[in-house]
């Protein structure tokens, strides 16, 4: 039981990690990056009133996902806000019809349900600090 364990914190720092990037990198160049989102949607149907605020929040909403799986805090919150992320860059994506893009996203979608699906495992956490045997918290 031991090895699940440990096996499932060894899973969950990689993407936490990359949440974790991706937010810390984009937040203090937050108006060049919301400008770049901007630019490279402009061809397509989504309206500039959906993608510019969608831009200024996805950084903070990456670095937020990163925290809490880095920490083990509202671990299954954290997983399913990760798959909310990534469906919508795999929707963004599809406007882009950046279609390799898309199964790279499937692949971090996937990644957050397995870690959502074996969170029963998450014993190295603050989670499993808060409540002691008994279930996750979220």
């Amino acid at each position: 039981m031991r090895n699940t364990n440990i096996a499932y914190l060894l899973a969950r720092m990689p993407i936490a990690m990359s949440m974790l990037g991706h937010g810390l990198v984009r937040i203090p160049k937050l108006v060049k990056f919301s400008a770049g989102i901007e630019k490279q949607f402009t061809n397509t149907m989504l309206p500039h009133a959906l993608v510019y605020p969608y831009s200024i929040v996805l950084p903070f909403l990456e670095l937020l996902t990163g925290i809490l799986l880095i920490l083990g805090l509202f671990t299954r919150f954290a997983n399913i806000l990760g798959v909310a992320i990534v469906l919508s860059l795999i929707f963004g994506s599809t406007m882009l019809e950046k279609w390799d893009a898309v199964f790279t996203q499937i692949i971090y979608g996937a990644y957050f349900a397995l870690l959502y699906l074996f969170a029963d495992h998450n014993r190295y956490s603050v989670d499993q600090l808060i409540t002691g045997n008994k279930s996750n918290l979220v």
